[in-house]
């Protein structure tokens, strides 16, 4: 599968080794110019390009930027074919410094996503920290393996997702349609907690859209009033008592 993937950060990076690495071709933009990420994507496989390259002939892109700078991205989709499945991995932090009225007063992320960029997307990789992505992956059929939430409302789609998140080595499972995203959004049970399949199903279910944003914030506060930088393993052990289905 040909595949294009702007933002070359931890989760852009991991994602584009990942892809190559099951035998997708992958092309990878960067906030700069190709040349300051040419090692990067050499050194896994992948072509360094720029954004207006990256959306060209191919058949999956893929938006790992910061959640905010969607709008900005949205011209390059212009004369995108349609059929080409978009998948968004951002989250919202308003901490960052940019809040956006519509999903402070509780419109999904991705829908909003969806509506700058003027097309249908797919929400997944984004429930998993970039450890997770990077080191989490196991066969399919491992025990334990863990498990990805793939929301949308294009059945195929999100058949592309799901098998993009299986060659990754994590378990897709639907979590129904893009406006029903929210259920793995920041602040939830199925947010970056580790999930199994059966516990993945159980976290979206007891999702609660109210405290989401609360315990979001809650665990930002933490974690950034923390003397020392919490470990991987405290970050997901605080997700999942915080945002535990109460």
């Amino acid at each position: 599968m040909k595949i294009g993937i702007i933002g070359a950060g931890n989760i852009g990076g991991t994602l584009a080794r990942k892809l190559v690495t099951a035998g997708h071709s992958v092309k990878l933009a960067g906030s700069k110019e190709p040349d300051d990420i040419r090692e990067q994507a050499e050194k896994v496989g992948a072509t360094a390009v720029t954004s207006e390259a990256a959306v060209k002939d191919v058949g999956v892109i893929v938006l790992s930027i910061p959640f905010a700078s969607i709008p900005e991205v949205a011209g390059l989709f212009a004369d995108v074919p349609a059929d080409v499945v978009v998948i968004d991995t951002s989250n919202y932090y308003p901490q960052f410094g940019t809040r956006i009225p519509e999903v402070d007063e509780g419109r999904p992320e991705s829908v909003w996503s969806s509506e700058q960029l003027g097309r249908p997307i797919i929400k997944t990789f984004n429930a998993a920290l970039a450890k997770t992505l990077s080191e989490g992956g196991k066969p399919a059929g491992a025990a334990d393996r863990i498990a990805m939430p793939v929301s949308g409302d294009d059945s195929v789609g999100k058949a592309v997702a799901q098998q993009l998140v299986d060659d990754a080595g994590f378990d897709p499972l639907d979590a129904g349609d893009l406006a029903s995203s929210w259920r793995h959004q920041p602040g939830t049970p199925a947010y970056c907690t580790e999930l199994t399949m059966s516990e993945l199903k159980t976290g979206l279910a007891y999702a609660d859209k109210d405290l989401a944003p609360g315990n979001r914030d809650a665990l930002m506060a933490e974690f950034a009033g923390s003397d020392v930088p919490p470990s991987h393993e405290v970050v997901i052990k605080r997700n999942r008592e915080v945002s535990a289905p109460r």
